[in-house]
């Protein structure tokens, strides 16, 4: 049986409570929140805290809310919250479309969005999503707050900008007129890492596309997100020659490894069709033509 290393637990009452334990605790200390990737992590002990920092009972960071121009998440929100949000599914359906395919009801019921943005893991939906969105999220630590693009939260897999003594505690997503968005998933089973996933948010504005995001998980895309087909979609008439000259590019950007998922290849091909599909399904919402729910 496999069994953590010895750590101290510590639980907060609120963030600036969780604040001053980091401060009072060493540099490896860790933040527990849904606890689906760390704890399994701590098992095999490729993680080792001296301490665990329990942020479950900081409400103040589980919440929905929009305030005109954005919506805004608390970093604390469950994966099954997001799922069931009618506002989240209005302004965003992309997010729905993931949180139907992230591993199990389990999971869902207890992962949060902050833990699945801090993991870094570059299989992870919801930072491929976050990115595709434009999104900010906002940092707190003993200095205050500071608010980031979310291609630059990850510094590389496993790996972000959060420092020690820092929590993530919101994310930020822009409303916009005309949009539309949707995220497409293969995967060995249901619930399983994504051999290849692709999300797409178009902006559309007197038939053509102001602006778009296109962004791929787990094929290796430099912070997830494919600029090229991005700029490739500026200014355009939404179309499939359009979309395949987007995918064209968002494939070839990408740099996927061979492995028990799939050879190389045949994900960058995964990418390039995938990217289609969510271009295809997100100007269909943007125009009213499909259901977001």
């Amino acid at each position: 049986m496999q069994i953590p290393a010895e750590f101290s637990y510590e639980r907060a009452t609120s963030i600036d409570h969780a604040l001053e334990l980091l401060k009072s605790h060493g540099p490896e200390t860790l933040l527990l929140a849904g606890g689906h990737s760390l704890l399994p992590m701590m098992k095999l002990r490729l993680a080792r805290p001296e301490c665990l920092i329990d942020i479950n009972d900081l409400h103040e960071l589980d919440f929905i809310s929009s305030d005109g121009d954005r919506l805004r998440i608390g970093a604390l929100t469950r994966h099954r919250a997001l799922a069931e949000s009618e506002e989240v599914a209005r302004h965003f359906p992309i997010i729905t479309d993931a949180e139907r395919v992230i591993a199990d009801p389990v999971v869902r019921n207890r992962g949060t969005i902050g833990g699945s943005l801090c993991q870094a893991d570059p299989a992870e939906d919801l930072s491929t999503v976050c990115g595709t969105l434009r999104a900010e999220v906002v940092i707190r630590g003993p200095d205050g707050e500071r608010t980031i693009p979310m291609v630059e939260l990850h510094r590389g897999p496993y790996e972000t900008t959060v420092a020690h003594g820092e929590i993530l505690t919101e994310i930020r997503l822009p409303i916009r007129p005309g949009a539309g968005s949707a995220y497409e998933k293969v995967e060995r089973r249901v619930g399983d890492w994504a051999i290849a996933a692709a999300g797409a948010a178009v902006w559309l504005d007197d038939g053509r596309i102001a602006d778009a995001g296109v962004g791929l998980t787990a094929v290796g895309l430099d912070r997830g997100t494919a600029t090229r087909a991005e700029e490739a979609l500026r200014g355009r008439a939404p179309g499939d020659d359009v979309f395949a000259e987007a995918a064209r590019l968002a494939a070839e950007d990408c740099d996927p490894v061979s492995d028990q998922r799939g050879p190389a290849d045949y994900k960058r091909h995964l990418a390039g069709e995938l990217v289609t599909r969510a271009l295809r399904r997100a100007t269909a919402r943007a125009l009213g033509q499909e259901s977001t729910t």
